[in-house]
């Protein structure tokens, strides 16, 4: 039974506040896991090639 208290811009208000804090409780629970060493680096050596004024070095097998 409505009251007629809630209105739609009270239930978007409502919604928006929801979704900024589950954000908030994600982002939480990502910082949590990496202070706790839960997560890992998935980059290899490729992902980090050396540079040399801002270019990357090309191999040279010949």
């Amino acid at each position: 039974m409505r009251t007629g208290g809630e209105t739609h811009i009270n239930h978007a208000k409502v919604s928006a506040a929801m979704t900024v804090l589950l954000l908030l409780l994600f982002l939480l629970l990502l910082v949590g896991a990496s202070a706790s060493g839960l997560t890992a680096d998935s980059r290899d050596s490729a992902d980090w090639k050396p540079t040399e004024d801002g270019r990357r070095w090309r191999s040279r097998t010949c």
